[in-house]
């Protein structure tokens, strides 16, 4: 019986050549027609088959389960009808889970999801829990595939594991000993219908958890997760008392403990307040003590493309932001930094308004810079603002450097995905970087 693995994106590709690697029958399927020659390549060399531009339904005759990709909705025609027949159509996420309760060596799952922040949330909790001195990884929807962190481990590894509402979708007996939802605004509409879809999907992090697991979550928002699966015990995070909260002198206290001033953070703003308060939980359910969380906290440098500072000339000062592909996460950005700001917005649009914007450009903004597919939309939501019409990214950027002023900030930050232009958020980011940095004369 073989397994059919949809899609030969980072995480179908770490299944399939798994799969291969233990000597079971596999079949990679992609709708790509022409791939690269070193995938096929390496793919050959794995002893993976393949077929591309399609995924032909045969290829459910005598299979045993289908590894789908998080970018495939389970609504493809090859995945309802293996649903249709009675076969399980999991994630990898699922299947990296299945091969580490097997293994069983003590081995910890951390998981984090929500709209915005995940990405430093894994990163810092699994810092924060290096800082201790304990074995750990951060993986998942962050880059790196579950699945091959899961193979490349020692024992007793603390897997803190990124997992986005598509991933989540398609999980089964997946559970993790801690699992954070950090927050929730629209995102995805397009995939999950509405944001009560969305919702559902994400709070699939708790439903398998017991009474010894923690359940990290907001302590302002209970209406996001007051309802959510599960047995898992829960611990807030937040601005008031609870248990990891920073008062109003911006001290950070976890249990009883003041870990530091928001001061000694090097991640700005307050929604990396937050972000330390949840990985901070996560650390502390997954060994660390609080003197090491303390010292991680100070010590961490934050993710690339996350508001990160790449460049300043004649007193503009350039932030990259890319990871920026949602309407929240660019509301955060501007709230992060000072104005005047110059703003570069577009890509590929994901159908939610551009309008909530407008309240935190209010007396910030110097222009808007609009590119890629997105500029009909965001003229119909923004084009009575300051701004110029400029499609192709790298003349939007150098338009963008050209129009700030002394003291202002350029900002990328483009609420929209990178698809229409770039391969992911990542090449967007370092293309940003690149011209910042021969425009800096760096």
């Amino acid at each position: 019986m073989r397994t059919v693995v949809m899609g030969a994106g980072r995480s179908g590709l770490a299944a399939a050549r798994f799969l291969a690697s233990r000597g079971e029958e596999v079949v990679l399927t992609d709708a790509r027609l022409d791939p690269a020659p070193d995938l096929l390549t390496d793919l050959a060399a794995a002893g993976v088959p393949a077929v591309w531009g399609s995924h032909p339904l045969p290829l459910l005759d005598g299979c045993r389960e289908v590894v789908i990709s998080p970018g495939i909705p389970r609504t493809a025609p090859f995945a309802l009808e293996a649903l249709r027949r009675g076969i399980p159509v999991i994630a990898e996420v699922e299947l990296a889970h299945r091969v580490l309760r097997a293994r069983a060596d003590g081995g910890r799952v951390l998981a984090v999801t929500g709209t915005n922040g995940k990405s430093t949330t894994t990163d810092l909790a699994a810092h924060l829990l290096r800082a201790a001195g304990l074995p750990a990884v951060a993986c998942g929807n962050l880059g790196l595939p579950f699945l091959e962190a899961v193979g490349a481990a020692e024992p007793g590894t603390r897997f803190v594991v990124e997992l986005s509402s598509y991933q989540l979708e398609s999980v089964a007996a997946f559970r993790a000993e801690a699992s954070a939802f950090l927050n929730l605004t629209p995102d995805h509409l397009a995939r999950h219908g509405d944001l009560e879809g969305y919702r559902q999907a994400k709070l699939r992090v708790f439903e398998r958890q017991g009474p010894g697991d923690l359940r990290v979550v907001p302590l302002g928002h209970p209406e996001w997760w007051g309802d959510a699966p599960g047995g898992g015990t829960a611990a807030c995070f937040g601005w008031a008392p609870c248990e990891a909260w920073c008062d109003a002198e911006g001290l950070l206290h976890l249990g009883g403990e003041q870990l530091l001033p928001r001061g000694e953070l090097q991640i700005p703003g307050d929604h990396n307040v937050e972000n330390a308060l949840a990985a901070a939980l996560l650390a502390r359910h997954g060994g660390a003590d609080p003197a090491s969380i303390r010292a991680g906290l100070r010590s961490y440098p934050g993710l690339a493309h996350r508001i990160a500072f790449c460049g300043e000339m004649g007193g503009v000062r350039a932030y990259n932001d890319s990871k920026g592909t949602n309407v929240d996460a660019t509301l955060t950005a501007i709230r992060s930094l000072p104005g005047p700001l110059v703003l570069l917005l577009g890509g590929q649009d994901k159908g939610a308004t551009y309008a909530p914007l407008r309240p935190a450009l209010e007396g910030k903004l110097r222009r808007l810079v609009l590119l890629g597919e997105a500029i009909p939309q965001l003229l119909r939501d923004l084009g009575d603002l300051p701004h110029d019409v400029v499609p192709a990214f790298d003349d939007a950027v150098a338009r963008a450097l050209a129009l700030a002023h002394a003291g202002d900030q350029v900002l990328l930050s483009p609420a929209c995905a990178s698809f229409d232009q770039f391969s992911n958020f990542e090449e967007r980011g370092d293309r940003f970087e690149t011209l910042v940095r021969t425009w800096a004369g760096a």
